[in-house]
């Protein structure tokens, strides 16, 4: 514990009190223990921000008051016709984009299917979408039924990377191999920023710029890397990307998601899509006018009017990241916290050992992960493990059938709980290979 305490003063949680840290009692373990628990699970559900409660009830009070004149005429914040604009610099400076690149729009998935309608256009030979063995189901799911509906047959389109026999994780060489192999019948190659169960943080530039030299179009699931690591979007010649921002971006359960569209393709407002009033010009959006024109830039992507509270509190979260420094500055301290989680579970007497665990996250180098560390134990009945930690304090997630998911983060965890949780670990595990 002497080390955490050194590295907690050497690097100090910036905005702990800024936000809602669960309890005993609160969870449900303990109602008569008002101690916080030990939450490491800001890569599935980030904690909520104080001032969310303060921004939801300023529209809620808004619409109590002004009724539809709120969209024109707000008393007290940005019009409800314009909320969203003002978070458009904030999250550009967290993906690493031009303002006109990106939008909060929709959900990840429905943001997922309206970007591959407008980019995987399979002509000839080159139908093939290019993806990873193991990704988040939902977008298998789009990209099978993407291809079912340009009438083709996904068990022919769909071309999936998976890593080497006994290795965990994608190698760069062997997505880099794959582009060079399938060069003549890909459309498309979208992969994961950070890989949901593994933790793996993949080359996104790399990758990109050689696809690229094939004419190949490349997009990237970003739901555990935004808000998580740097990301250089535009400098990266990224073709499109969406993400969530319930995870690092503590928005909320189901909050909106968000879009990227380089400008090498948002520019051009022929760009086929599927469209909607809310992407159409601003000027003539009440107009009712058949002529759909639409906005320059990623906002010309989005359909419908968002929702109000979801605008809210991806504003007031955002406005926490620049309170803290910006990513770059919240990566640093990131890199801290996982790096001493990684060295107390290496030492840990039930590391590589039968009924133990060993991680599978990639760690050789700093830019091969983020915060997540992913737990893979020697057994098949995580649940009395996952069971034993909550008992304990600590909120981690389970990805059955073996693997525990920890992700400190770097806005809310001290060193402290870090440590808190090897103990914790340790005190389940000695159960746990008791019997």
């Amino acid at each position: 514990m002497n080390e955490a305490t050194q590295l907690e003063s050497k690097f100090p949680v910036p905005l702990r009190d800024k936000f809602h840290i669960p309890t005993f009692a609160s969870m449900g373990i303990d109602p008569h223990n008002n101690d916080e628990l030990t939450y490491l699970c800001g890569n599935s559900l980030g904690l909520m921000p104080r001032e969310i409660r303060q921004a939801i009830n300023r529209e809620l009070d808004a619409w109590a008051s002004r009724g539809v004149e709120g969209h024109f005429n707000h008393p007290s914040a940005t019009d409800w016709v314009d909320v969203d604009l003002p978070v458009v610099p904030l999250l550009a400076s967290v993906v690493g984009a031009k303002e006109s690149e990106v939008a909060i729009m929709n959900s990840l998935t429905t943001n997922l299917n309206a970007l591959l309608v407008a980019f995987y256009r399979p002509r000839g030979k080159k139908v093939q979408i290019l993806f990873e063995k193991g990704s988040f189901p939902s977008d298998y799911y789009a990209f099978h039924e993407q291809s079912r509906l340009q009438g083709l047959n996904p068990q022919e389109t769909l071309l999936q990377l998976e890593p080497r026999p006994n290795e965990h994780h994608l190698r760069t060489e062997d997505i880099l191999k794959a582009i060079d192999d399938h060069r003549d019948t890909l459309a498309l190659v979208c992969l994961p920023g950070i890989q949901y169960y593994t933790g793996q943080w993949l080359n996104i530039g790399e990758i990109t710029k050689h696809a690229h030299r094939y004419g190949i179009t490349v997009g990237w699931d970003l739901a555990h890397a935004v808000g998580n690591v740097p990301l250089q979007l535009h400098d990266w010649e990224v073709d499109f990307a969406c993400w969530c921002s319930y995870k690092y971006l503590n928005s909320g359960p189901g909050a909106m998601g968000g879009a990227f569209v380089h400008e090498a393709h948002s520019a051009h407002t022929s760009m086929p899509r599927l469209a909607g009033w809310w992407g159409n010009n601003r000027q003539r959006r009440f107009a009712m006018l058949e002529n759909f024109e639409p906005i320059e830039g990623a906002l010309g992507f989005r359909q419908s009017n968002p929702s109000v509270i979801d605008v809210v509190s991806i504003h007031t979260s955002l406005q926490l990241f620049q309170m803290a420094g910006g990513v770059e500055t919240l990566r640093a301290r990131s890199l801290q916290l996982t790096n001493f989680l990684q060295r107390l579970l290496q030492s840990s007497k039930f590391y590589g050992k039968p009924r133990g665990f060993v991680i599978i996250t990639p760690t050789h180098h700093t830019n091969d992960h983020g915060a997540q560390l992913s737990l893979l134990f020697d057994t098949t009945d995580i649940d009395e493990i996952s069971q034993s930690i909550r008992a304990k304090g600590l909120i981690a997630d389970e990805r059955r059938p073996s693997v525990i998911r920890l992700a400190p983060a770097p806005l809310y965890n001290t060193f402290q709980e870090v440590y808190r949780t090897f103990e914790i670990l340790e005190e389940a595990l000695t159960e746990f290979t008791a019997h």
